[in-house]
């Protein structure tokens, strides 16, 4: 142990065994965030949860035992788990309200023996764990991260960990007070009717489709470059089963994954993700009402409760998998259960049992055991991209992380519409099962919430809420802006928007998740239906009557498809009718067809330019910018669609993924003062600076603000504290497509076959 730094951690210890506990508080966080010894480090952070537990502050005292007891020393863990326990039974009726006044009884669990007892097991040599998949062996204490801005995950867990290094340490930090109603719930209530379940199980057949058709066409572009490749190499032969067609082989392979889905993601989940067994009793500490609805629900149906899950994340997180009730499994986060109050938690898992009850989980499971493989794949390749120098070998790992991540983003793009829809099916059903729909909304924004405070902490938007985010109940990109404006402004104009715009639903085609205030204004529906007070005063009414014309101009590029059609359609009619009067011999130009997507690509090109200035307004005039205090004015206007853009300049923390896996910029988030917002950046080609060079400090960004399903800004301009300014040519870019493809759809023309 350094011997600056122990007489710190001895005058925190001995504060602490004197009652002194806010002077050993202060004490033990300076030690913990700055220790470089790995025993001071977590014998300050033992004190340290003795210290909160008897201020008060429970939430932290909680969030470090339950780092602690991931902790391979076996004293450290047992203590943790003791201490986890205690704390978790002195607020079982009122999870939600951590910060309470320290009861008469104090906390029993940390005594002079047991600090003694631990000091002394901490000074022998680690204890060391079984090897990892590298041959290296892990420390004691390895993986103590950091409380408020690192999960236990953060990284797979195959990684390697050094044993002289010490993770650091930060305090928790106090959030914002939202206000919640805390409406009740009914006493008696009556069902509603039961609802059709062939529209959702439809949606799940055509996903299937879906998603083996994407399948498909990968391993055919797949097969036929390795044999183009082969055949271009000197002194080398294709190979011929991969002339083949793998429609059967796929096939055939989709119905086994889809068979051994949730035994193999239980395998991923735990090695990958750090997946634990929660026992019921552990469950019933945080919610017993969760546990009775899990027993009634599965007596009623003749099964057992499903298999009980827990990750080790901060963020708030709960998935299903599983083919048929029997093999389905239910995990849930630990941010999960610290956030949510009792009857929150048995809402959500209700929900969770919808999908069972559906049968929906089957093709999710599926989804899941495709996609988070190749995900694990792209952040591979990005981890080695990131310890290469060499511009070539960037160029190369850029390329393939990038590859690899558009894949997946279409692979989860298959299940989009089948995600939204079963998710209004649950929400009717834990509603109605529970007769608590407030329960299960104060649920929905507080997993929100949880999600918008540990981006903010971790600064960045963590690996497993993005792998994992097709099968949640809530989304991380909804979750962004919305969660991280709820302290600051009202949930009933926030949500304003996702129930009263008339165009919401189109807006919402490439969302993985329907809209929060959609799906809020349904459960509060219910609630008066059970005359019950609601949580918000979200009234039932039909959307704003705005006009049509801006909405148009919107989608005009989406537009160009039918206008390409109605155009290669007269156009053949009128070829056909000339070559029938032996007018115009056109026919063996354009047998084929092939000119119908020369026209598609005209008009989409024509309209493409049509919507270029209304939706890049000019941005000279920094007169006429918004700034951050318009923020939640724009934000909350339930007429706006992201054509009506506002021009804004806003100053804040950039934050998102470093390195090559955020090459596309698909995690570039501004932190300002009171909100996240989503940025959108396109770069040059060759451009030597991006803004992900900047990830972590303070920019100035001037572009357009949007309002669609999830917010954004594209960026016009950033600059730097240092001067330096980097330009995202948005309106250029879209000129090239427009300019490229009318040239692609006039040389389609000109060539005919």
């Amino acid at each position: 142990m350094s011997s600056d730094a122990q007489p710190s951690l001895d005058a925190g210890l001995a504060a602490l065994k004197q009652g002194d506990y806010r002077k050993a508080k202060t004490i033990l966080e300076s030690v913990a965030t700055t220790e470089q010894n790995l025993q001071a480090t977590i014998q300050a952070q033992i004190g340290l949860v003795v210290a909160y537990a008897r201020t008060g502050d429970i939430q932290a005292a909680m969030s470090l035992s339950e780092i602690l007891a991931q902790s391979h020393n076996l004293q450290v863990q047992q203590w943790a788990e003791r201490s986890l326990e205690e704390l978790l039974k002195r607020n079982r009726r009122n999870i939600a309200s951590r910060h309470k006044e320290p009861d008469a009884t104090g906390f029993v669990v940390f005594d002079d023996e047991v600090v003694e007892d631990i000091s002394q097991s901490l000074q022998q040599p680690p204890i060391q764990s079984d090897q990892d998949n590298t041959g290296n062996n892990t420390a004691v204490a390895a993986e103590v991260v950091n409380t408020s801005s690192t999960s236990l995950s953060s990284a797979p867990a195959n990684d390697t960990h050094d044993p002289n290094k010490v993770i650091r340490f930060t305090v928790p930090a106090k959030p914002l007070t939202i206000h919640w109603r805390q409406a009740g719930r009914a006493k008696n209530w009556q069902s509603q009717q039961k609802v059709n379940l062939i529209p959702l199980r439809l949606l799940s057949l055509g996903s299937f489709v879906a998603l083996f058709w994407v399948l498909r066409e990968l391993l055919v572009v797949t097969m036929s470059t390795i044999n183009n490749i082969l055949v271009w190499l000197p002194f080398l032969e294709p190979l011929q089963f991969l002339y083949a067609n793998p429609t059967n082989f796929l096939l055939l392979l989709m119905m086994t994954l889809m068979a051994l889905s949730p035994w193999l993601l239980d395998q991923i989940l735990t090695q990958f993700y750090g997946m634990r067994h929660l026992p019921k009793d552990a469950l019933d500490l945080h919610s017993q009402e969760g546990v009775r609805h899990l027993r009634k629900f599965c007596s009623s149906r003749g099964l057992q409760i499903p298999k009980l899950g827990v990750l080790p994340i901060t963020a708030p997180l709960i998935i299903s998998y599983g083919h048929i009730p029997r093999t389905t499994r239910i995990v849930v986060s630990q941010g999960l259960l610290q956030q949510l109050a009792e009857d929150e938690i048995a809402a959500i898992y209700v929900e969770q049992l919808a999908h069972i009850a559906h049968g929906d989980g089957a093709m999710m499971s599926l989804v899941l055991l495709v996609t988070i493989p190749i995900y694990q794949l792209y952040q591979q390749i990005s981890q080695w991209g990131n310890r290469t120098q060499g511009q070539f070998f960037n160029f190369v790992y850029i390329t393939l992380s990038s590859l690899v991540y558009g894949i997946w983003s279409l692979c989860t793009g298959t299940a989009i519409l089948l995600s939204q829809i079963r998710l209004y099916y649950a929400d009717r059903f834990a509603g109605n099962f529970t007769g608590n729909p407030n329960g299960l909304t104060r649920a929905l924004l507080k997993i929100s919430v949880g999600i918008a405070a540990d981006i903010q902490k971790q600064e960045q938007t963590s690996w497993q809420l993005e792998s994992l985010n097709i099968a949640s109940p809530v989304g991380f990109q909804q979750s962004t802006t919305l969660g991280s404006l709820a302290p600051h402004i009202s949930f009933d104009s926030l949500l304003m928007w996702d129930y009263l715009n008339p165009y919401r639903y189109w807006l919402t085609i490439n969302n993985t998740h329907p809209l929060m205030g959609d799906r809020i204004q349904r459960l509060l529906k219910l609630a008066r239906n059970w005359r019950i007070e609601p949580e918000f005063d979200i009234e039932s009414q039909p959307p704003l009557r705005t006009s049509k014309q801006s909405f148009y101009m919107q989608i005009a590029p989406f537009l160009g498809i039918p206008c390409g059609l109605i155009f290669a359609s007269a156009f053949a009619l009128g070829w056909h009718i000339l070559y029938a009067l032996k007018i115009l011999n056109l026919k063996w130009i354009y047998d084929d067809w092939n000119f119908v997507i020369g026209y598609i690509l005209i008009c989409y090109s024509i309209c493409l330019l049509i919507r270029i200035n209304p939706f890049f307004p000019e941005l000279k005039n920094s007169a006429n910018l918004q700034t951050e205090e318009h923020l939640a004015n724009i934000l909350d206007n339930p007429a706006a669609i992201p054509i009506n853009a506002s021009g804004i300049c806003l100053s804040g923390k950039l934050i998102g993924r470093r390195g090559i896996g955020n090459s596309l910029g698909q995690d570039l988030i501004l932190q300002t003062n009171i909100a996240l917002i989503k940025l959108h950046h396109i770069t040059w080609l060759g451009q030597p600076l991006n803004p992900q060079d900047f990830i972590g400090r303070q920019v100035n960004i001037t572009g357009w603000l949007r309002r669609g399903a999830t917010p954004w800004l594209d960026i016009q301009s950033l600059k730097t504290q240092n001067g330096k300014i980097i330009n995202s040519p948005h309106p250029i870019w879209s000129t090239i497509v427009a300019v490229a493809a009318f040239a692609w759809g006039v040389a389609i023309l000109l060539k005919g076959k």
